[in-house]
């Protein structure tokens, strides 16, 4: 893939720096914040079950992974997580990644087992979180389950506009349950009106520290949080 290089965020965690592109992994104002904010509060803590099927698109640096399964050690909820990435980072910078010493020391050892576990093969890293992780190209993915949660993480539109293409928001719309909760810290236009065409209702959202807006949309009904009617649109 692209060279990266560690960096630090303004809440003291860590992010990657990918050179080729000149994007983060996260938001420099704080990558703990930012994922916390964007698919935790903002998506997974809106999932009324107790048993929890999760996707993410971009496992990247495992962050979304790790916070998701600290909330199902907290809360005991039963999640399945699965996650594709194309292009892993290297384990030498994996390694050196802080979050579990900032999220939960406990799992540390967990933390390192969603970056040393097989591809492809789903593993219990708790009692309660199952996890596969997929080797693959989210544009030709067909290893499809059915999920309630959606974290849709990939880099931007502008450096992969491949990945953000109504075809794709269409297939995970497919794959979804009724009621299902999709996120993303992406809030451009293009992006809200490919969600709504493929029958997601979509609402506007504040964003994390640095970003205006974010998006959440939801397969079937979705109780408006935002500021202004207006920010609801089907």
């Amino acid at each position: 893939m692209k060279h990266t290089e560690l960096r630090l965020t303004a809440d003291g965690s860590h992010t990657l720096y990918v050179q080729t592109w000149d994007e983060t992994y996260h938001s420099h104002h704080g990558a703990i914040q930012e994922s916390e904010h964007i698919f935790i509060d903002r998506a997974l803590r809106h999932c009324d079950k107790k048993q929890i099927s999760v996707f993410e698109v971009g496992f990247g640096t495992g962050l979304n992974a790790f916070l998701t399964l600290e909330a199902a050690v907290k809360q005991d909820l039963k999640i399945r997580y699965e996650t594709l990435e194309l292009f892993p980072i290297p384990m030498e910078q994996a390694v050196q990644l802080n979050y579990p010493d900032l999220v939960n020391p406990m799992l540390t050892h967990e933390f390192e087992l969603l970056h040393t576990c097989h591809w492809n093969e789903e593993v219990a890293l708790t009692p309660n979180f199952l996890f596969t992780k997929y080797r693959a190209d989210f544009t030709s993915f067909a290893d499809w389950g059915t999920y309630d949660v959606i974290y849709f993480d990939a880099f931007s539109p502008e450096k992969q506009p491949e990945m953000w293409c109504e075809d794709r928001f269409a297939e995970l719309y497919k794959h979804c349950n009724e009621g299902a909760i999709l996120t993303t810290y992406c809030s451009k236009g293009v992006v809200r009106r490919a969600l709504q065409t493929v029958g997601f209702q979509v609402e506007r959202l504040d964003g994390p520290p640095g970003k205006r807006e974010m998006l959440r949309a939801r397969k079937g009904f979705l109780p408006l949080e935002s500021s202004s009617p207006n920010d609801l649109r089907s």
